[in-house]
């Protein structure tokens, strides 16, 4: 009996010690897909890293370069843990509606974090003054998989152009986009970003650049592309020589998570973001006074579990 009973332990231990190790490898190997460097994810994928690593013990996080689509599908394919995504392009995903050949199975809401605008820039002496006017112009944006590029494709499809209208198109980071400008090898530069974005701060330090309008009946043609979009306000003043307000349209940034990562896990990250908003609002000016609350916005896409409990636990849902 004591033999058995031994066997027992040693076996219950075991069982616990590999469910243990199991766990902590799960904690200590996440990767968190962000954005292109030159925009907002990036810097706030580095201070969400320093946040988890910090809080959540024995918790290890890498950060790589993505995009809103990339990284939906990302995490859906186990390729990474986590990401930011756009809330826009992750519905796409949930709804398996273009660009997602299927509908994301894995893909959960983890917390809002703020509105992001899309954002069309021109070189002041290009001779464009609205997106349609970007026939036969050069055009620089983000790699496939951004749901900067994505919108930027739409943009064009509701004004009566395409790629295929302009004289090039070329895809980087934002700072290759601002190098290409500067250099006169493009005329627009594309991006979904916090205004002011610095990408087109560093632009319009060296050239006149121009913000151009996405109007109300351009807006509802793009809605009936994706019902997903909205319409932001660019304010008077947030660039060199914008004078006036410039209407656009814009999404959420939301971090998402594989639907599978251990609750517990993702309880304890939820948590540790909405107590430390201010160290992410320190790098991205955007997060600046986000609450818990606000990190629980239904933005129509699941709940982590381990999220929802954090939100219930809080009472902000």
């Amino acid at each position: 009996m004591r033999d058995t009973l031994k066997k027992t332990t040693v076996s219950v231990a075991i069982t616990a010690g590999l469910a243990m190790t199991t766990s902590m490898a799960l904690a200590s190997e996440l990767k968190l897909m962000t954005g292109p460097q030159g925009g907002s994810w990036y810097p706030l994928g580095g201070a969400i890293q320093n946040l988890i690593q910090s809080k959540v013990a024995g918790t290890k996080v890498q950060v790589l370069p993505g995009g809103g689509i990339s990284n939906v599908k990302g995490v859906e394919t186990n390729k990474a843990d986590l990401g930011f995504g756009n809330a826009v392009s992750t519905v796409d995903g949930v709804k398996g509606t273009a660009p997602f050949d299927t509908a994301t199975k894995n893909v959960c809401h983890v917390g809002t974090l703020y509105f992001q605008y899309f954002q069309m820039v021109a070189l002041s002496d290009a001779g464009i003054n609205n997106p349609g006017d970007a026939k036969g112009k050069a055009l620089s944006t983000q790699q496939k998989g951004n749901t900067g590029e994505q919108m930027t494709r739409a943009v064009l499809q509701v004004h009566g152009q395409s790629y295929d209208s302009l004289k090039k198109v070329s895809h980087g980071s934002y700072n290759d986009s601002v190098a290409q400008l500067k250099d006169g090898q493009a005329q627009i530069f594309t991006l979904i970003s916090t205004i002011p974005a610095g990408s087109v701060m560093d632009l319009a330090s060296a050239r006149g650049i121009k913000v151009l309008e996405v109007t109300d009946a351009k807006l509802k043609d793009l809605q009936k592309i994706n019902g997903g979009y909205d319409k932001r306000v660019i304010p008077a003043g947030t660039y060199p020589g914008q004078s006036a307000d410039v209407q656009t349209i814009g999404t959420w940034t939301h971090l998402i998570a594989r639907c599978d990562l251990d609750e517990r896990l993702v309880y304890n990250i939820t948590k540790t973001l909405a107590e430390h908003t201010d160290d992410m609002g320190a790098v991205v000016k955007a997060v600046k006074g986000l609450t818990a609350k606000d990190m629980a916005t239904d933005v129509g896409v699941p709940y982590h579990k381990g999220a929802l409990k954090y939100y219930k636990e809080a009472k902000v849902l």
